[in-house]
Parts: structure tokens; C-alpha cells; sequence
């Protein structure tokens, strides 16, 4: 903690300022305007303005403002020496006071928790003794300072219930010299008559910016943020520098991130999140986003309770704030006006309780999850204070079961659009309802529009065709998704608000992936443990039946070929459920995976990975080409590797460290992998030693691409030594490796020998004509093998040229174009040197075709070159 801590800026106020608050006083404002009357932590028992010793300080401040943690740090340094004037510090929480009302003295309690202070309890009473009595969450006690409710008592030794200690160490008829500091939410100031205070604090978070900064600052800055043992290295150093600076950036601007981490809490949950995104190299099996999500909740939420009937804090949210985050996420949603949250919080407002509950919440937690609006328009609007949040909440108001009413309304609306359609309206009705918690877009407002179209497909259909309909529109596919699953978590505490929003559309309409993710994840069995703890309570039943729906339109959904984004999304989805039996059947007809292009993350690799190891299903393709894979990915996709049958990692920033690991990966007696594509990644001569020794020792490999990948002449050679020892190898790539005469005739001997090699590529090499002219005679010599060089054999166009083309067309846009241009003008020369060779009318048709599709290309470069 005195690595971390920041203080928060605690203002000095009073009664009247508690019950009559300025309308005005907006968390703007508090943001913009220096706090007045502030006082330190340590000066809380100063003498006040009329020269009083004060010896009971009020402590107060919504939920997230961090009062729990500023008393554990108070406490903290006192043990250190740093409050001098207290001899003995004994803290209280409140809600363990609660639990009981059995009769026992105060010395007797004090013992009872602190069993260490036995030598120090009968000091307490004497008149130079000094103590501090701290009472955390005084909130959580019924109190009654009525002496007709509680009786009097003064010695330390007489048996009372807890509560009644309490009220007559306030009274100070209970060792009347000790200090006592009382922390507890707004609503509860009152609880405490005024009379019995000698100073009221309020926490008002971290309300200068400069605060937020070094929060950010110490907390990423820690060693443990790499997420290995040991010093940060350099690049780890470099990237928290970057977030620093990112954050740094958007708090400067006073958008909405900087509103956001007034409360220390969500600037705990900015740096956890980021951890979990950049730093965790290795996912733990329980880790997840829901879970970070669901443990923040219980860190601020934990035993809040309402009023006196013990109503939770946590249950009222889910039942009001969540109601409001689902229709917002129903209705693309993220700005919600006075008006809405009208409706929201006062719609069924019935009884004098119900609008007790209201105002306690919105004096002590409403600003914990909704704050004004900063973005220029949108002032006098409200959001959620983090964006996931509002999904989060949506999700957990779905499986709470607190949706039900909708259910009911919409089955009433599709009747009367339905008409009399027979027995299948009750059965769409019935899957509509099994469904409906997992549609990614708002489908209330949709519904209507869907059934015209589909009602006339449904009829006279079986029960399966019906069901197949229903779930593949409920997933329909949606190509402004945005490009990453965790965007939106990127954007929200990097000072971008909100979910990414689609071009075409209007600036309020917006995308919500993240809500079907916390609606898996809410279900799993540690998340639904620390949301019984919160009051909030997923019944085994309610869980068992979303699962069961969940299973199968989420298996049908796995059958259909999803672009990478939705992918990722889709096993980010599996991850956060945490049912590996769930998971297995769902993934297992996952045959082909494609990730193409998706950055992946140590985060991501390691629920992909975690997601495929719940089989060991065979995998047919798995696409990693420009994801950014290094050494440390392929480490942790190791065990999903061996299982794949064709491997592309082409265009990552795998070196020969990389190399090294794939040649452990094809010499490893479970490797399936048939084809491996390297292409454009550094391998370098060095790399390519490694992946000689794998060719010499794999049996499983046939299909080898290390095309554009720096092998230079002695690359090649080391491979070509070792091409001797495989007898399972039919196709080498080996193009664009600035590789010369002598190693590809070297190269293309070897492969006359070799018993399965059938096919070398060769093309945007340095080999020159006579080079060209002694590689077509050993060709030749030997019609099994097919090199491929130019494009031209003699005086007739090559049998491939359209594949050496093909694999041109595809890299263009990665090559380096100039030299590209200068291999294609070379081929284009060849080509009409050798029409002008043949009198042959079809020949010269067919030299005609290629040098359009060479000029075509020439031209593509020519146009796209500054």
C-alpha cells in the first residue's frame, strides 16, 4: 500500500453543507475547481475555529471515493510512526459489529479481535492513554441514541451489545478521552446527532487531476505490472510509458476518462484492466474480464446494504441501473437523459419506502455508475462512467431474471404481428424467449421488423428448421463490429467514450460487443459465488436453462464460417463462461480457424488457447498471418499448434528465437503439422539453421513456405544439407531470398534426389538467364520436379504461371514495391522476347494473356506509388 497509495483530497464541511447541497455541485465543477477548506488526514483532531479540541471526526464520502482504504492506510502508518499523537489505534468495521447483539464489554471485544493488545486493554480508560478508536462503514449499524434506546454505560468492563458500545463512544460517556473517527456514506451522516461531532470531512476523491496522474504513474510503474518475475524489460519498460503518456494525454483534455477517475476505485479498475490487457503473459483458468468486473463490484459493493431491512445495495442496481443499461443497450443507447432516468428510478414509485430507497442511493452510489456528460451537445445528458459498465449491468439484469415482463411483452406484440399461423407461433414464441438474452443487437425494437420478413418462411416448416431460422437471424452477422473484441475496454480507459460507432451511421448509434461476453460470463460458477455474496442471486435453475439455450444456437453459430473479429469475440465469449464441458461441445466441430489480422495479444493467445484445449480435436487450419505473433505467442500457443494440420504464420515478426521454437514444435512427437507457411517473417540465415535441423527430423511436414524471408545464399545452403535426411517434404517456397545461381542449382540437385519433393519455388531471386537455362535442364532431366522460376520456359509460357502470380498478387500490398516493380518489368521483357521467338499463333495468344496480367499489376504499383 505505500507503494500504490494516493491520497484522496479530503474537504472540510458540515451539517448544512450535507443536507443542503448545492445544486450546482456537479462532478465537473469538482474536477475544474480547486476543493476549498481541505484538510490532511492527519490534521482531522486539530483544535476547530472555536479553539475546541475535536475528538470525533465524521468521515464521509460516496461509494468508490475510497474510505475503506484511506482508514487501512491511517492504520498503516501509524504502524510506521507517522501519526505520532495516538499510542494504541484500534479499528472497528461496523458490519462484523452488526452480526451480533450479544452483550460483551468493550475490553472484551477488543481482545476478542486483537489478541495481541491482552497486556495493553487495561490502560484504556487512563487519562494520559492516548487511543484512536476508528469505526469503518458506521452505515451498516441500526443506531439509537435515545437513552430510552440505549442505556448508559462508562466502563469498559460491562457487558453491552455492540451497538450500544458505539453510541456511548460517540456520547464520550465511554472512555471520554479517546479520539474516534467514523466513516460512512452521506446518507448516514444524520444517523449521528450533531452534537456528538466535533468535525465533519468529507473524501472527495481523486479531484485534481495531478492526483490521477500519479496514481496511474505508481501503480503501472510497479515491477508486477510485466506480469513475470523479475525487472520489466525494455519493450514492457517502453509500452507502460506509452499507456502513461496515452492516459497522461486524455486526462489533460478533462474528457469523460478524467470524470471517471474522480472516484480512486475506477482508477483501480483502469490499471487492473490494463494489466489484464497488456501485461498478463499467462491467463490464470479463473481470470477473465467478467471476473475483474464482478470482483470490482464486490470490492466497493460488499455487504452495502440500503436501509434497515438489510435491502442490498448490490440488488436495487441490478434492478434500476441495469434496467436502464439494458434498454440502452437494446437501444444503442450510451447518452441517457433526465427523462430517462426519470423513468427509469420513479416509474413504479408506490410507497414512502420505495422513495426512501431511491434517495439513498442517489446520495450515495448514484454517481458511482452514471455521470454528466462532458462531450460538447451532450451536457445536460448522463452516462455510465466507465462504457463496459452499462454492458456488464445489462447482462447481469438479464440473468437475474429481472427481464421477465419483457419476455411476456413481446410475446404479445409478435402475436398480434403473427396472426393465426397455427401451433409454430407458440414455438417461435418459445425459442424468441430462449434466445433473446443472447442478441448482440437491440432486437426489441427490431423484433417487428424481422417477423414480415420471416413469418412466411416459418410456416409449415419442422421444429429444427424454425429453430435454425430464429437463431441464425438472432446472430446475424454485422460488418461494422468493430475490429477488436476489446476495443471498446481499450477505448473506455484510454479517453476514447464509448464503443466504437460505425461511419455510416448516426453519432448515437452504437455497437455493444461486450455484452453477450459478461452475459457468459455472469453464469460461471465463481462469478455467480461473488454475486451472492453482493445480495444478487442466479438461480441454479435460471442458469441451467440460458446455458441450455446458450448451447445451442452458440454450437450452430461455431458451424458457420465467422470473419476473424467475430472469432476472437466468439472464443472470448466460450473463455468468460468457464465451463470447459460447455466449451468442449461447443468448439468441437471448430475445424478451421481463422484469425487472420487480429492483433494477438498475450491476452488473446491465451484464450485461444485455453478455449482449444478443452479438446483435443484435431484442427484442420489455423490462421495467424498478420497478427503480430512473437516468441513469446507461439510459447503459449504451443499445445493448440501441435494439433493443427495447416499452420499459416505468415507476415508476424517471427525470428530466429521463433524458429528455434517451431523447430521444437515439428521435432515433437505430436506434431500433426503438414503445412507451415513463414513467409515474410525475419528468419534470417540463423533462423533458417533451426528449421534445417526440423526438416531433417520431421515426419509429419509436406507443405514448407519461407518465401521473402532473408534467407540469403547460406540460408538456403544449410537447408538444402539437410533436405537429405526428410523423406516427407513435396513443396519448398524459397522466393524473394535474394538467393543466386549456385544455391538454387545446389537446392534444385538435392530435390532430384529427394524421393518427395515434387515442387520448388524460386521466383524474385537474383538468378540470371544462364542460371535460369541450367535449372530448366536439370528440370528436364527429371520430370517430377517443377521449379518454378520465370514465367517463361524457352520459347513458350511456364505451366505456372498463374501460381507465381497469384502468390505475387497477395504480397503485393507487404513487398517492397519498387523491387517488386523490377522483377515484374524483368518477367514482362522476358515475355515478349520469347513471343517474338515463336511464329506458334497460340503461343503468342498465350504470352499476350500473361504480359495483360503483368502490365496489370505493373500498373497497380505504378498507381498507388507517391
Amino acid at each position: 500500500m505505500d507503494a500504490v497509495h494516493v491520497d484522496p483530497i479530503i474537504r472540510q464541511s458540515s451539517l448544512e453543507q450535507i443536507l443542503k447541497p448545492s445544486p450546482d455541485l456537479t462532478i465537473q465543477n469538482q474536477l475544474q475547481a480547486s476543493c476549498n477548506q481541505t484538510i490532511r488526514l492527519q490534521n482531522l483532531f486539530d483544535t476547530d475555529t472555536c479553539g475546541h479540541q475535536v475528538k470525533n471526526v465524521v468521515l464521509y464520502g460516496t461509494v468508490g471515493t475510497g474510505k475503506s482504504t484511506l482508514i487501512k492506510k491511517m492504520v498503516v502508518d501509524w504502524c510506521h510512526g507517522r501519526l505520532p499523537r495516538f499510542e494504541l489505534v484500534v479499528p472497528f468495521s461496523c458490519e462484523d459489529l452488526s452480526q451480533s447483539n450479544t452483550p460483551i464489554s468493550l475490553r472484551r471485544l477488543i481482545i476478542k479481535k486483537y489478541l495481541h493488545l491482552r497486556e495493553v486493554v487495561p490502560l484504556l480508560g487512563t487519562t494520559n492513554f492516548k487511543v484512536l478508536i476508528i469505526l469503518n462503514h458506521l452505515d451498516r449499524l441500526n443506531l439509537d441514541f435515545r437513552l430510552a434506546g440505549t442505556e448508559l454505560c462508562c466502563d469498559p468492563n460491562e457487558p453491552v451489545p455492540p451497538s450500544a458500545i458505539v453510541v456511548n463512544l460517540l456520547r464520550k460517556y465511554l472512555l471520554p478521552e479517546a479520539s474516534i473517527i467514523v466513516t460512512t456514506r452521506p446518507s448516514a451522516v444524520r444517523r449521528i446527532p450533531s452534537k456528538f461531532v466535533g468535525r465533519y470531512a468529507e473524501i472527495c476523491g481523486f479531484s485534481d487531476i495531478n492526483l490521477q496522474k500519479l496514481y496511474f504513474q505508481m501503480r503501472l510503474s510497479q515491477e508486477e505490472c510485466s506480469g513475470v518475475a523479475g525487472p520489466a524489460t525494455a519493450e514492457e519498460t517502453g509500452e507502460r510509458e506509452n499507456l502513461l503518456e496515452m492516459l497522461s494525454r486524455n486526462l489533460e483534455r478533462h474528457n469523460q476518462i478524467s470524470v471517471a477517475c474522480f472516484l480512486p476505485s475506477y482508477c483501480w479498475l483502469v490499471c487492473t484492466t490494463l494489466h489484464f490487457l497488456y501485461f498478463t503473459k499467462t491467463v490464470p483458468p479463473g481470470q477473465t474480464l467478467t471476473g475483474i468486473y464482478t470482483s470490482f463490484l464486490r470490492l466497493n459493493f460488499s455487504g452495502e446494504v440500503l436501509d434497515s431491512t438489510n435491502s442490498s445495495m448490490m440488488k436495487y442496481v441490478a434492478k434500476t441501473v441495469g434496467k436502464l443499461a439494458h434498454e440502452g443497450v437494446m437501444n444503442r443507447q450510451t447518452c441517457f437523459s433526465e427523462e430517462d432516468l426519470r423513468q427509469c428510478f420513479e416509474v413504479e414509485m408506490k410507497t414512502e419506502s420505495e422513495l426512501n430507497l431511491l434517495n439513498v442511493f442517489r446520495s450515495d452510489a448514484f454517481r458511482f455508475f452514471l455521470t454528466p456528460c462532458v462531450q460538447p451537445g451532450k451536457e445536460h445528458t448522463f452516462v455510465f462512467t466507465i462504457p463496459a459498465m452499462q454492458e456488464y449491468l445489462a447482462a447481469l439484469y438479464v440473468v437475474l431474471g429481472e427481464k421477465k415482463t419483457l419476455f411476456q411483452r413481446v410475446s404479445k406484440e409478435v402475436s398480434e404481428v403473427a396472426g393465426k399461423v397455427g401451433e409454430d407461433v407458440v414455438l417461435v414464441l418459445s425459442i424468441i424467449s430462449k434466445f433473446l438474452p443472447l442478441r448482440i443487437l437491440p432486437l426489441l425494437l427490431n423484433l417487428l421488423k424481422i417477423f414480415p420478413r420471416y413469418i412466411s418462411q416459418l410456416g409449415g416448416k419442422d421444429r429444427d428448421n424454425i429453430a435454425r431460422t430464429m437463431a441464425v437471424e438472432m446472430f446475424n452477422e454485422e460488418d461494422y463490429f468493430n475490429d477488436d473484441v476489446l476495443d471498446q475496454i481499450n477505448s473506455s480507459i484510454l479517453g476514447v467514450e464509448g464503443p466504437m460507432r460505425h461511419p455510416d451511421e448516426a453519432s448515437d448509434d452504437e455497437v455493444f460487443e461486450l455484452f453477450p461476453i459478461f452475459m457468459g460470463g455472469l453464469l460461471s460458477r465463481r462469478n455467480r459465488a461473488i454475486l451472492e455474496q453482493l445480495g444478487c442471486s442466479i438461480k441454479n435453475l435460471a442458469a441451467f436453462e440460458i446455458a441450455k439455450a446458450m448451447k445451442k444456437t452458440v454450437i450452430k453459430n461455431s458451424r458457420k464460417g465467422l470473419p476473424p473479429s467475430e472469432l476472437m469475440y466468439y472464443l472470448f465469449f466460450l473463455h468468460e463462461f468457464q465451463n470447459e464441458r460447455f466449451t468442449a461441445e461447443a468448439i468441437l466441430s471448430l475445424r478451421t480457424v481463422n484469425l487472420s489480422s487480429v492483433k494477438m495479444t498475450p491476452l488473446k493467445c491465451s484464450v485461444l488457447a485455453s478455449v482449444m484445449g478443452t479438446t483435443t480435436h484435431e484442427v484442420e487450419e489455423l490462421n495467424l498471418a498478420s497478427c503480430h505473433l512473437d516468441v513469446d505467442s507461439l510459447r503459449i500457443l504451443f499445445p493448440v499448434l501441435l494439433r493443427c494440420r495447416n499452420l499459416h504464420l505468415q507476415l508476424n515478426n517471427l525470428g530466429p528465437e521463433a524458429c528455434k521454437l517451431i523447430r521444437d514444435l515439428l521435432l515433437h512427437d505430436k506434431c500433426m503439422v503438414n503445412t507451415l507457411r513463414l513467409a515474410d517473417n525475419p528468419v534470417t540465415e540463423h533462423g533458417a539453421r533451426y528449421l534445417a535441423e526440423a526438416i531433417a527430423g520431421n515426419a509429419s511436414l509436406t507443405h514448407l513456405s519461407l518465401l521473402h524471408t532473408s534467407l540469403g545464399n547460406r540460408g538456403v545452403e544449410v537447408i538444402t544439407r539437410h533436405l537429405a535426411h526428410n523423406r516427407h517434404l513435396q513443396e519448398l517456397n524459397v522466393g524473394y531470398n535474394s538467393v543466386s545461381d549456385e544455391a538454387a542449382l545446389a537446392l534444385v540437385e538435392e530435390a532430384k534426389r529427394n524421393a518427395t519433393l515434387d515442387k520448388v519455388h524460386l521466383y524474385f531471386n537474383e538468378i540470371s538467364e544462364e542460371g535460369k537455362q541450367a535449372l530448366h535442364s536439370l528440370r528436364r532431366d527429371r520430370d517430377g520436379v517443377k521449379v518454378l522460376v520465370f514465367l517463361t520456359v524457352g520459347t513458350d509460357v511456364s505451366d505456372y504461371w498463374s501460381s507465381i502470380l497469384s502468390v505475387v498478387q497477395k504480397n503485393l500490398p507487404n513487398w517492397d514495391r519498387e523491387r517488386v516493380q523490377q522483377h515484374l518489368g524483368l518477367f514482362l521483357e522476358d515475355l515478349e522476347c520469347s513471343r517474338r521467338q515463336t511464329a506458334n499463333p497460340w503461343k503468342k495468344a498465350k504470352f499476350l494473356r500473361v504480359e495483360k496480367e503483368v502490365k496489370r499489376m505493373l500498373g497497380e504499383i505504378q498507381q498507388e506509388t507517391p
